[in-house]
């Protein structure tokens, strides 16, 4: 829609007033359901290792049972999505988990400091047998098209099940021990029976295509994994320290607060900190997104990470290593990870019961019709070996979460925050968005644009004004405080200062109460403004914000206080709408007058104005009763009740405030729209994907399930169905991570 086509809708009195509960949205959205997370184990005993190997969540699930059967472990969760086992344990220490790990078919590497091994011995121990399995099988087929007694290609089929089959065997094993079904179990089964029934060549092709799926599955996995440990990797591991007259090289990890690190022209920089000295422009890409540099000069924050792109800068270190942005995002990221999606839930549990019946369909196929005289029992014995196979849903289970995981990464490299795949999910879901006026349309930093004053000086009036203001943190005041200091005209001594909650400030001067405020509140004190509503109109219909000065008796005069829009606001809201989000609301207390002026400017379709704080929850709800799925963007802090509120809560400037970090459901790093519809872009996208995964999956299975009893599917086609659909579900997902804007 134009600006042309726009209409107000400001809310009404008798419309608007249900206060929404603060600590509702402490945490992200307490209501938001549908969504898990891993267990998260307490305490400092809590040791973290990187799982090698694993393709599969019912692979975590296998693991997980096998060492919670073990008498050292005291507690034990396994996550598939990132790789990663938390365990409290005592007296198996790091190699004890490494040798239990192992003998579940995979390999751990304790995560310790910044740095993570990418690859671990036995994940190459693998790939050799695999490669002298397909040796085997090479050599067996030769032999078998030649005059070689059967005997020798027997004995080479023989072998390269073996090879290829001795991780797999040793994890069904412990998987049956731990009373878990997984793919290990399902696969060995079918190898087992086929070389039983004498089908050598089949039991050797299966385990080899199983081995080289496996492969190339936990490779491609660990793929997506890595966008996150990349991030890891952007602060430096030194810093240079000024010690005394020296500058000396020194590990992050031992620097304490306080002290001074130097960064050069062209470095990284390694710490959270408040430039002390110098001035330079910081690449904050890999934090914020923002594709310019930012000018740095003394008091100006800079996060680790970043990187000094001209002058030298002295900063004053105020996070240590482990609290820095960088990793608070990293901490975040894996955390969201951890949760699953509706759709991910659901599939879980769609497995859970889809491998029982079809494993009890396999027996069935094996025993009931050579039971009843019809066919042979190794015929039937050998349908009910594929439809095992057939019977492991990795395809489908694996369809969601390795797509989470490379849409949150992706994200996380572009500055965005998403808080789990819930809110990936919701964000493409989108058909209305609702933004704070101050600070997210608008650059935030208001400027006064002019002075109105009868029978008072403008030092009187900006006196009085300053005065009052000087206690509030509300971006008007600051632009009215700033004014007074560049004119040079001192505060008064004042007492007894109050804020008037949406409405203005109170302070007592001179033994007299003055306040400062919207027009709004002068009516309710009685104070004639008969004189000022020219004025006044005229003031607002041009976009500003008025702030009254006076008594309870008198008007001392009036500051016109105005913000402006950021570019990057009008563009975002073009891509938004051009991506087919039908509603764009802008919510804010000031009077209609302004709110239309920025509502032009800015390109919403719609406005809500004169808002209290409160009222702005109301404005959402009535947009969910229209039937829009509603996301609100603000900065995180006095707009949590409407980020509660609505369906998806999204927070501006998270890389320099904890609380937007914690309140909102996505956190945008850097305090402009830039990267929203890139956001809603990758949701879609990553919603689109797993439908296609998901349907893709089941197809397979479908198909293999047909075929198998016409005698069309050999055992060998059915692990190359299996392996083979899982592969392209990761590659399809695997395209989330290179999505560009």
């Amino acid at each position: 829609m134009t600006s042309s086509n726009q209409k107000s809708a400001c809310c009404q009195d008798d419309q608007c007033g249900s206060q929404q509960n603060l600590h509702s949205h402490g945490h992200g959205h307490a209501h938001h359901a549908g969504e898990e997370s891993a267990p998260l184990l307490a305490g400092s005993g809590v040791a973290v290792y990187q799982i090698h190997g694993m393709d599969c969540s019912s692979c975590a699930k296998s693991l997980e049972n096998h060492m919670k059967s073990l008498a050292a472990v005291q507690a034990v969760s396994v996550n598939f999505s990132t790789g990663k086992m938390q365990i409290v344990e005592e007296g198996l220490g790091h190699q004890g988990v490494a040798q239990e790990v192992s003998k579940a078919g995979y390999s751990a590497s304790p995560l310790s400091g910044r740095r993570v091994e990418q690859q671990s011995e036995g994940d190459r121990s693998g790939t050799r047998l695999t490669i002298i399995s397909g040796v085997f099988l090479l050599l067996g087929l030769v032999s078998s098209f030649s005059a070689i007694p059967e005997l020798v290609s027997t004995l080479l089929f023989a072998s390269s099940i073996v090879t290829g089959g001795y991780k797999p065997v040793r994890s069904a094993f412990y998987a049956i021990k731990s009373r878990s079904l997984d793919m290990n179990v399902l696969m060995s089964v079918a190898a087992i029976g086929a070389a039983a029934i004498g089908e050598w060549l089949e039991g050797a092709t299966v385990v080899w295509l199983f081995a080289i799926g496996n492969m190339l599955q936990a490779r491609s996995i660990e793929k997506t994994r890595d966008s996150i440990r990349k991030l890891m990797d952007l602060a430096p591991p030194e810093a240079w320290v000024q010690r005394g007259a020296a500058l000396v090289r020194v590990p992050v990890e031992e620097i304490r607060l306080g002290e001074v690190i130097v960064v050069k022209p062209g470095e990284k920089i390694p710490l959270d900190g408040e430039v002390g000295k110098g001035s330079s422009s910081v690449n904050q890409a890999p934090i914020t997104g923002e594709s310019i540099p930012v000018d740095k000069e003394p008091g100006d924050v800079v996060f680790a990470g970043t990187v000094n792109e001209s002058g030298s800068l002295e900063i004053k270190v105020t996070r240590l290593v482990e609290d820095t942005a960088i990793a608070r995002i990293i901490h975040l990221v894996e955390e969201a990870q951890e949760k699953k999606a509706p759709t991910q839930a659901f599939v879980d549990k769609f497995a859970e019961i889809y491998t029982p019946i079809v494993l009890v369909l396999a027996i069935g196929v094996i025993f009931l019709p050579p039971l009843f005289g019809i066919g042979t029992w190794g015929e039937w014995f050998y349908k009910g070996l594929e439809l095992l196979v057939v019977a492991c849903p990795c395809a489908l289970v694996i369809s969601t979460p390795v797509a989470i995981v490379s849409a949150i990464g992706n994200a996380a490299r572009n500055g965005v925050l998403i808080k789990g795949g819930t809110f990936l999910e919701r964000a493409g879901a989108i058909t209305a968005f609702a933004f704070d006026k101050t600070g997210t349309l608008t650059q935030g930093k208001p400027q006064v644009t002019r002075l109105l004053t009868v029978g008072a000086t403008e030092d009187e009036l900006l006196q009085i004004a300053r005065t009052i203001e000087e206690h509030s943190r509300h971006p008007v005041a600051t632009a009215i405080v700033n004014y007074a200091m560049e004119k040079r005209v001192p505060p008064l001594a004042a007492e007894a200062y109050l804020a008037i909650a949406g409405k203005g400030v109170q302070a007592t001067i001179t033994g007299e109460t003055y306040y400062a405020g919207k027009p709004a509140l002068f009516a309710e004190l009685g104070v004639d403004l008969t004189r000022w509503e020219g004025s006044i109109q005229s003031l607002q219909q041009e976009g500003n914000t008025l702030v009254v000065v006076g008594t309870a008796q008198r008007v001392v005069g009036i500051v016109a206080v105005a913000d402006a829009i950021r570019e990057s606001t009008v563009q975002a809201i073009g891509k938004l709408q051009r991506a087919g989000v039908r509603e764009m609301v802008m919510l804010t207390g000031d009077h209609a007058g302004t709110a239309r002026k920025v509502s032009d400017q800015a390109g919403v379709s719609r406005y809500f104005a004169e808002l209290l704080p409160e009222q702005k929850v109301e404005a959402v709800k009535q947009l969910q009763r229209e039937g829009h799925v509603v996301a609100m963007v603000g900065d995180g802090i006095n707009d949590a009740p409407a980020l509660a509120t609505a369906d998806l809560g999204i927070a501006m400037g998270g890389a320099g405030t904890d609380t937007a970090m914690e309140t909102a459901d996505i956190v945008l790093m850097a305090d402009n729209l830039e990267k929203l519809p890139h956001t809603v872009k990758l949701s879609r996208k990553a919603l689109r994907i797993i439908k296609q995964n998901i349907a893709f999956s089941i197809l397979i299975k479908l198909a293999a399930l047909v075929l198998i009893f016409p005698g069309i599917l050999t055992l060998w086609m059915a692990v190359l169905s299996d392996t083979g659909a899982a592969l392209l579900v990761i590659l399809n997902s695997m395209r989330l991570l290179r999505l560009k804007e």
